[in-house]
């Protein structure tokens, strides 16, 4: 994958990176409603931090398959005061929004990374809030907002598509005066990928192909359906997503060891054990820094 793993403003550890999420949300599809209240999402990002998370993501807006929007005044009311939190306290903070409005508030108030679902598509805004703050921004793939993405999931090859679709759109994205130094690449794994028919392992199978594009790659796969599907009881029943953290753990190893800039997940402290792991066996001991004092999140900027 893509040598430089410097972005701005952002830690750059000499190893993959674990995103921790929040979501300040009732109803996303991992723990909707869990962290709604400010004061118990701030308790939660701070704990993340502590359990190894470089950067901790703070989202205000479901994007489960089938979920619908809020408004823009809502989910800013969500994610305000949670994101100036942890950012006063040190923490390295990304905001999960497709909205540039939200988007500005949040890297008024701290944030240093804006992970925006829709590569810029949800709002034709994000490319010049990007480009004058010159933040670190994640340029996801993405067909469609959540109530039809799957509808969409329509691929003759599914890698080839998916690569391409974020060149144009990181190409339009610099073409509006994003530097490519601020951007991370996403596949999207979940999003417009259907489990049943392996778009989502056929994409982790081959992140060499992105190499070419040559931007960092962050890689979400954390307790999604597809890992469900794939550790299916006798009678076809997907795993619940609360027993697919060992799974997650596992594609983080993997995704760290084939060069993943980051992993965003939900279970902290085992997924930092295993980028740790991951780079000891990618470096053969070469480039073995022990322990962890790096935890927390902090320093970054």
């Amino acid at each position: 994958m893509a040598s430089t793993n410097k972005l701005p403003g952002l830690p750059d550890r000499g190893r993959c990176l674990v995103m921790g999420v929040v979501n300040v949300t009732p109803d996303s599809f991992s723990d909707g409603g869990s962290w709604f209240d400010p004061k118990k999402a701030i308790e939660h990002g701070l704990r993340l931090a502590e359990d190894g998370a470089d950067i901790v993501d703070v989202g205000g807006e479901s994007t489960r398959p089938g979920a619908q929007r809020v408004s823009s005044a809502e989910e800013l009311r969500r994610i305000g005061p949670v994101v100036r939190e942890l950012a006063r306290q040190g923490i390295a903070v990304s905001v999960d929004t497709m909205r540039a409005e939200v988007a500005a508030h949040a890297v008024d108030a701290g944030a240093l990374l804006v992970n925006d679902v829709s590569g810029g598509l949800a709002d034709p805004a994000m490319a010049r809030l990007v480009a004058k703050s010159g933040v670190a921004y994640v340029l996801m793939h993405w067909r469609g907002h959540s109530h039809d993405m799957q509808n969409r999931a329509v691929y003759a090859d599914v890698v080839t598509e998916v690569h391409d679709e974020l060149k144009d759109r990181m190409d339009a994205m610099v073409g509006e005066g994003v530097d490519p130094g601020q951007i991370v690449l996403d596949p999207g794994l979940g999003f417009a990928k259907r489990p049943e028919r392996g778009h989502n392992w056929a994409l982790l199978a081959h992140l060499d192909r992105f190499d070419e594009l040559g931007r960092p790659l962050l890689i979400a796969g954390s307790r999604k359906r597809f890992l469900g599907r794939l550790l299916a009881g006798p009678d076809g029943t997907p795993r619940d997503f609360t027993q697919c953290d060992d799974a997650t753990v596992a594609l983080t190893t993997l995704a760290a060891d084939r060069g993943a800039w980051c992993v965003r997940v939900h279970d902290v402290r085992p997924n930092a054990d295993a980028v740790r792991v991951a780079a000891a066996w990618r470096s053969g001991g070469a480039d073995l820094h022990d322990g962890r004092a790096d935890l927390a999140g902090r320093g970054g900027r």
